[in-house]
């Protein structure tokens, strides 16, 4: 018997259903090239005060700005909040996708990110005595509701957290270069 092409996932909740069919297909590509590394891309272009339109792939610009407390338009949220934004979403990408490609329904999934940061040096301006720079803790409540146990929920969380991208870019060192051109 063959797999139905789409799986729900609770699109009473609002969820879209993902394609099983991709999701097994993308799969299956990984599988056959555990060593392909894809380069991503984005160009970053100030626009003026603290207000950045980012340019990813052919997409309209991503902008980024500051809050008005960090002088900013608040037009858009901070490259920290940014930060959250893509661990956000890319915990909650691998979780949906780990559940269809287990067979698990979800009719929820919100995740609320946290993350402490020092702005007292401010872009290495302000106090710059002996501190760290960055998050120092960020914390993850994922907010699921699925066909499954609350233990199958959590390891779900932990197996996606091992496997997520941007989680292991937060969580490990990463070898980064800036220069000018």
């Amino acid at each position: 018997m063959s797999e139905p092409a789409t799986a729900l996932t609770g699109c009473l909740a609002g969820l879209e259903p993902i394609d099983k069919t991709g999701l097994n297909a993308l799969i299956e590509k990984g599988k056959e090239n555990p060593q392909a590394i894809k380069t991503l891309s984005c160009k970053t272009v100030a626009e003026g005060r603290f207000r950045h339109l980012n340019y990813i792939r052919n997409l309209e610009p991503y902008i980024v700005d500051e809050p008005p407390a960090l002088l900013g338009d608040d037009t858009a949220p901070n490259p920290s909040e940014a930060s959250l934004a893509a661990l956000g979403s890319c915990v909650a990408v691998g979780l949906h996708a780990n559940a269809v490609a287990r067979g698990i329904t979800v009719q929820k999934l919100e995740l609320a990110l946290e993350g402490d940061l020092n702005i007292t040096a401010v872009w290495g301006t302000g106090d710059t005595s002996e501190k760290p720079v960055g998050f120092t803790d960020v914390r993850i409540k994922v907010d699921m509701e699925a066909d499954c146990p609350k233990e199958e929920i959590d390891a779900l969380i932990a197996h996606v957290i091992q496997w997520s991208p941007v989680f292991n870019t937060f969580s490990r060192p990463v070898n980064m270069v800036a220069e000018s051109v």
